[in-house]
């Protein structure tokens, strides 16, 4: 960000915007207060008075990270056109898994920033009013289209976080290689859509 980017008044955003894009550009290590108040124009001391430690501006992007991946999320859900209700139900599942992976793979920094430092609480209260919801209202409505069941519905939450943030995980660590992501997590989304339906006896087709 230029220094004509920033008016005064508004430095707090100016700062938060800055650190969105350093981190974007050169991942969690770009978060310097020092430095990301030199890039807007103003001096450290500038900066400091709204956010006393690197702590606080890394909650906020953590924040701001969860509120956008709960936005990519609702975007694949509306995307979703299927009349079928049990089709359309176990549709929109795997589309709030394929919009976690590819959103964490798009923007490794911030996914990084956001699950890697436990400064974020805020980004944990988004986490579970925004993705978290997204994810538990797919399920809920599995169970109303009789795909899953009220027994099998019971910790599934964490069944399908825990796939998809560990294979976006290993993904962006390298230690998963794969040649064509986008079939790799088609299969994966499949594996989890046939677990859900065999936690109810029913088959998954």
């Amino acid at each position: 960000m230029s220094r004509t980017a920033y008016h005064h008044g508004n430095l707090r955003e100016a700062l938060v915007a800055e650190a969105v894009s350093a981190v974007r550009a050169d991942g969690a290590e770009a978060l310097s207060l020092r430095e990301l108040a030199r890039r807007v124009g103003v001096s450290h001391n500038a900066a400091y008075r709204h956010f006393a430690h690197r702590d606080d501006l890394v909650a906020v992007v953590a924040e701001r990270t969860m509120t956008a991946l709960g936005g990519a999320m609702e975007r694949e859900l509306g995307g979703v056109d299927e009349a079928d209700p049990v089709l359309r139900a176990r549709l929109r599942l795997a589309g709030v898994g394929r919009a976690y992976v590819e959103y964490a793979l798009a923007e490794r920094g911030l996914f990084q920033v956001a699950f890697g430092s436990r400064a974020g609480e805020n980004a944990d209260q988004v986490l579970k009013e925004t993705p978290y919801v997204l994810l538990g209202q797919a399920l809920d409505d599995l169970v109303a289209v009789g795909f899953l069941s009220t027994e099998a519905r019971v910790g599934a939450e964490e069944l399908c976080w825990s796939t998809v943030h560990g294979f976006a995980s290993l993904v962006l660590a390298g230690h998963v290689q794969v040649a064509d992501l986008a079939d790799h997590l088609d299969r994966l989304l499949g594996a989890v859509d046939r677990s859900l339906g065999a936690r109810t006896d029913r088959a998954a087709t």
